[in-house]
């Protein structure tokens, strides 16, 4: 971990020479806070896309597969990093993707699309934690707990209902009341995911204690889905 932390570093350096700012986010500032290791970095910026490829090209080889959402990934040796943009989503039709993204400068605008507190954090290149829906607190109350409405973001990404489940068992946290109501309310939407997207997710939990895993999952009726995980 400290390797790719210094490759953050040397990443945000650049940034900076270009009057642009790089970002530890999400899953990679939670795991830092928790004191676990780090092997993938999520990176956000200010910085347009066009602009990340520019500014990184030169010096390093680029997967742009995802430009259109705004993310720009980078492997080095067996780190990955993937730098996303700032934006602004709109539109999830066909309740996974956004159908329109709008790409802005501030962070603040960025969080809001987010989907738990505890994702939704970011740390510069002091290490200053930039914290706008009370993550930490959160992360100290072992709490899950979503940006914004429930209801309304887990209809515009289904897949937040199992997140949701998958980081209560791994890291053995509750999930917020509104939450767990609103992942009750709206359990059926599972129906419309992709039955791959449901098998990847569930598969990051495989190494969970299976009868908490069934009593979890028999608390919100998905008991079917542990065949997935066996």
């Amino acid at each position: 971990m400290i390797y790719s932390v210094d490759l953050f570093l040397k990443f945000s350096k650049i940034f900076k020479l270009n009057q642009r700012n790089l970002y530890l986010v999400g899953g990679t500032v939670r795991d830092i806070l928790l004191k676990q290791d780090v092997h993938d970095f999520d990176l956000a910026t200010d910085a347009l896309p066009s602009e990340v490829v520019n500014l990184l090209s030169k010096d390093f080889k680029l997967d742009t597969s995802f430009i259109k959402y705004g993310i720009v990934r980078i492997k080095i040796n067996n780190s990955y990093f993937d730098i996303a943009s700032f934006r602004k989503e709109f539109f999830y039709l066909d309740y996974r993707h956004p159908r329109k993204i709008k790409f802005v400068r501030k962070m603040e605008i960025d969080a809001k699309r987010r989907d738990f507190t505890i994702n939704a954090m970011y740390m510069d290149d002091r290490f200053e934690l930039f914290d706008f829906y009370g993550g930490k607190k959160d992360l100290d109350n072992h709490l899950i707990r979503m940006v914004g409405n429930p209801v309304r973001r887990l209809k515009e990404d289904p897949l937040r209902i199992l997140r949701a489940i998958r980081f209560s068992l791994v890291y053995r946290f509750y999930i917020d009341e509104k939450l767990k109501k609103a992942i009750k309310k709206n359990i059926h939407l599972l129906n419309r995911l992709n039955p791959d997207k449901i098998k990847e997710e569930l598969k990051k939990i495989k190494d969970v204690d299976h009868n908490i895993l069934i009593n979890i999952f028999n608390e919100y009726g998905i008991t079917n889905l542990l065949r997935v995980v066996n």
